[in-house]
């Protein structure tokens, strides 16, 4: 594989390096190819193997060195430039560390991508089944790729904790259960392919590749299990060095994280004196559970069944986009639409996935529901909506698939920041409270209660991995002094937080297992208000918030300090 980019005398030199890097890389990440929605890639799986991390990162330095070497043909492309330098060599770092090599979590890891892309592959013609047969074929050896990595980094000292490890063989467990439920794989290619008219050759073949990848996660778990956790750190912490490097990669920004640590407990403090407040309105002069109690207890703020619930989100989904189309956002037409989802696992996570480039396949919202819940709570969920679909990540990601002639492929298909990604949807759910959608007193606590648990999670992210102590003085007398411990972190999100058990369990695992992410949030959110109140300083009586927004948006996804450098220069 060549690391070789086009001419960069060419009349767009940036844009021409980053559509040939989009080319590229597509061929070496097929897997990632059917997330972003580049066609021609569905019938093949990733190289996950030692083998294929060393291509990935050749074409990484070599389009790095490329894009480095280019001069900007005007300020559009001096974005491009910034953001691709930026996303660029934070990537190479990571892989200097063995971060991507190593990656091995409850949320994010080839482990999943080889089963969540199934969830987005096309099965509406026959042509469609036998792509997804012929994929299915190839889970075995992608996975025994990545055992081999895995094990190849292990050796070398590049290992995740002991934590991550068992707890991704129980998800290999629960997505190959063969009880009731059947398993994911047979629940896959028993969607449509037996009552649809598909010839029994194929559904052969289809049920054949099915249980071929069902024993490879078998294997797979099996192998983490009895090889991997052996090898594995007892600690969770990643340490303050190898966390600086994650943070940067989240936030694409440096920031001081001692300040930050500190911040956040006083962001948690300042939201749950809101909440208190709120909680007035909703039961006068009682606490924020006499609230919480209230609401849950209220028959039309319930919804019973999973496929209700769906049908509620999408309903609400719509309805903000016919809204605010053409009033605060201008909203193109093929990202007025979007999907509600649940997802074929209960891991718990709720996730966005974007259009593919033609669109055919619109933005959709997932919900991984965990076993056991099937009652549900609109008043905590309003605030999800907007910040999974409208304004939120559905009108960013959305957006810059569609601007075609602002942004160049690889901006509009590959780049992401989650400081600037995530730290937009919670924006954006901020926004919705002071455009009036959250008027209700209901509605304004869910919003309150997600930003607390966002905040909540910088002091935990931060403190356990950076290995920090409690402050004597934290405003909540929690455990003063103390060093963070998994239990103290458990503690604290239970105090903090108005959630399922079984959701603040994940959570707590995936902050341990997936350094830096889960700060992104609320770190991405603090600078995006920075940013546009100097946009409003810089402009005077000539801001207007609706037009910072476009701007904004139109620049594409980057990292918070290019962002920002480059709404200065609008």
């Amino acid at each position: 594989m060549t690391d070789t980019a086009p001419d960069p005398s060419a009349s767009r030199p940036v844009d021409a390096i980053a559509d040939a890097y989009v080319e590229q890389y597509a061929a070496l990440a097929p897997t990632d190819a059917t997330y972003i929605g580049v066609a021609g890639h569905d019938a093949e799986m990733t190289d996950y193997s030692p083998d294929g991390f060393a291509a990935r990162e050749a074409l990484a330095r070599g389009t790095l060195n490329a894009v480095e070497a280019a001069a900007a043909s005007d300020p559009r492309e001096r974005v491009a430039r910034d953001a691709m330098i930026e996303r660029l060599r934070l990537g190479v770092e990571l892989y200097d560390a063995r971060q991507p090599q190593s990656a091995l979590n409850v949320i994010a890891s080839p482990m999943h991508d080889v089963r969540l892309v199934f969830d987005l592959m096309a099965t509406d013609a026959e042509d469609d089944w036998a792509t997804i047969a012929t994929r299915l074929a190839k889970v075995p050896a992608a996975l025994d790729g990545y055992r081999r990595t895995l094990l190849d980094c292990a050796r070398g000292g590049s290992v995740a904790a002991r934590r991550q490890v068992l707890a991704c063989a129980q998800q290999c467990a629960s997505w190959t259960d063969r009880g009731e439920g059947g398993d994911v794989f047979d629940g896959l290619v028993g969607f449509g392919p037996d009552g649809g008219g598909v010839p029994s050759p194929l559904r052969e073949a289809l049920h054949r590749s099915a249980g071929s990848a069902r024993d490879a996660y078998d294997a797979f778990g099996r192998f983490l299990r009895d090889e991997l956790a052996p090898l594995a750190r007892e600690t969770d912490a990643v340490g303050p060095d190898l966390y600086r490097l994650h943070s940067r990669n989240f936030l694409g920004a440096t920031v001081d994280l001692d300040e930050t640590y500190t911040w956040g407990w006083g962001e948690l403090r300042r939201i749950e004196q809101d909440m208190a407040e709120t909680a007035g309105l909703i039961v006068p002069a009682g606490s924020v559970d006499d609230a919480v109690a209230a609401l849950d207890a209220d028959p039309a703020r319930t919804i019973a069944g999973k496929e209700a619930f769906r049908r509620w989100m999408q309903q609400l989904a719509d309805r903000t986009i016919d809204e605010l189309a053409g009033t605060h956002f201008d909203i193109p037409e093929p990202v007025r639409r979007i999907e509600c989802c649940l997802a074929p696992t209960g891991d718990g996570g709720i996730y966005y996935t974007g259009p593919s480039e033609d669109f055919s396949r619109p933005g959709q919202m997932w919900w991984a529901v965990p076993e056991g819940i099937d009652d549900f709570s609109t008043w905590r969920e309003v605030t999800t909506v907007f910040h999974e679909g409208v304004p939120g990540h559905h009108l960013q990601v959305g957006q810059t698939a569609f601007r075609s002639e602002l942004l160049n492929r690889w901006q509009r298909l590959m780049c992401w920041c989650a400081g600037h990604g995530e730290g937009w949807a919670l924006y954006a759910e901020r926004l919705m409270d002071d455009l009036g959608y959250l008027d209700d007193p209901g509605d304004r606590l869910g919003m309150l209660d997600a930003q607390a648990f966002r905040a909540a999670r910088v002091v935990v992210d931060i403190g356990m991995h950076m290995q920090l102590r409690i402050p004597p003085d934290n405003p909540f007398g929690f455990h003063p002094g103390e060093r963070w411990t998994p239990e103290l972190g458990l503690e604290f999100l239970r105090q903090h937080t108005r959630m399922e058990d079984a959701f603040i369990r994940f959570e707590l695992d995936r902050y341990l297992g997936w350094p830096g992410q889960a700060p992104s949030y609320k770190v991405g959110e603090r600078i995006w208000l920075q940013a546009r109140d100097e946009a409003r300083a810089r402009q005077g009586a000539n801001f207007d918030l609706a037009r910072f927004h476009r701007a904004a948006l139109d620049l594409g996804s980057l990292g918070l300090d290019p962002l920002r450098e480059s709404l200065a220069r609008l």
